[in-house]
């Protein structure tokens, strides 16, 4: 079996409740950061969520997911538990067309939760319980279909084999003939492990994905000049800029795309993981670099102007009419 992409990250259930300011204050969370907590703090959080609207996440699961909603053939590996959380993850990301190839252990570790306050601004303050998502590791990718693009969060790091994982995904990408992707994910993950990382995407990336303040943690440059600093190293380097668009390098060409939110912002979780599904249904379709950035921003453009990551209008349809205007 062949896939268009395999998605590698952290298979973790989002919990998305409405916030505000003082409530972050008060609790101690850092506002628009990835905040990784233990089992009592998720219990804490999780008692404040009265609205929550409850789903399977996890950045490369959302990207996997919205890369099957579109029409793409995708992938799944992440750990759950054998819970009913994990059990409810599983069928969450199957009705949608994606293949879980993921793993379901039974020691333990309780499958990975993530309390998700959205302030009034959009701002979306994450804070994960990582649980079963912590044993990810090289033993994960067994029998690995072959696919064009092996697609890796940055905050895949944060395991304790982490690092073997990435290792091993560059090892059969580079055996299958595919691809890698990588999302940096956040600035503190890049400053976490700026080493090891820088060294992984000058040797295996060929695809990088980041908003800006995650490439100025990586090359201490804007936008621009991070694309002269790293195109000799990729091929192609996608960086959003939130009310913006995006800046694109692909291919030897530079291309901006503007932010195409539907309607009123309410809820920024999950923009950048369907903006790198949109980008990567593109290029799987031969778009160049202005069509997938556009493909990406109509798709991060619908996740938010709404709660949660998953997309509530039809994809297909939203993006059609850009590849009409291209073909």
């Amino acid at each position: 079996m062949a896939l268009e992409a395999i998605f590698v990250g952290n298979a973790i259930v989002d919990m998305v409740a409405t916030g505000q300011d003082s409530f972050l204050t008060d609790n101690h969370i850092e506002k628009g950061a990835m905040n990784l907590i233990d089992e009592d703090r998720a219990v804490h959080l999780s008692s404040q969520m009265t609205d929550a609207t409850t789903m399977a996440g996890g950045s490369a699961a959302n990207s996997a997911v919205g890369f099957a909603l579109l029409g793409g053939q995708s992938g799944y590996v992440g750990e759950v538990a054998e819970d009913s959380l994990g059990e409810d993850f599983i069928a969450s990301v199957e009705q949608t067309g994606v293949t879980f190839l993921g793993k379901v252990t039974n020691d333990g570790l309780a499958t990975a939760r993530s309390m998700i306050f959205v302030t009034p601004d959009a701002v979306r303050s994450m804070n994960t319980f990582l649980g079963a998502c912590i044993q990810m590791g090289p033993s994960h990718l067994a029998n690995l279909p072959a696919a064009d693009v092996y697609y890796l969060e940055g905050y895949l790091f944060d395991a304790p084999e982490g690092p073997a994982l990435f290792a091993k995904v560059a090892e059969i990408a580079a055996q299958q003939g595919g691809k890698i992707a990588l999302s940096l994910s956040d600035p503190w993950c890049v400053e976490r492990h700026f080493d090891a990382l820088s060294a992984f995407i000058e040797a295996h990336v060929s695809i990088l994905f980041c908003n800006e303040d995650e490439v100025r943690a990586l090359t201490g440059k804007d936008a621009t000049d991070s694309i002269a600093a790293l195109q000799g190293t990729l091929d192609e380097l996608i960086i959003t800029r939130g009310a913006e668009g995006a800046i694109i390098y692909k291919d030897g060409e530079i291309a901006e795309v503007p932010a195409m939110p539907l309607s009123e912002v309410k809820d920024t979780t999950g923009a950048g993981d369907l903006f790198a599904a949109g980008y990567l249904y593109g290029r799987a379709r031969q778009g160049d670099a202005r069509l997938c950035g556009e493909i990406a921003s109509a798709c991060a453009g619908e996740i938010i102007c709404h709660y949660g990551a998953r997309p509530e209008a039809n994809l297909p349809q939203l993006i059609a009419p850009l590849q009409k205007q291209t073909a």
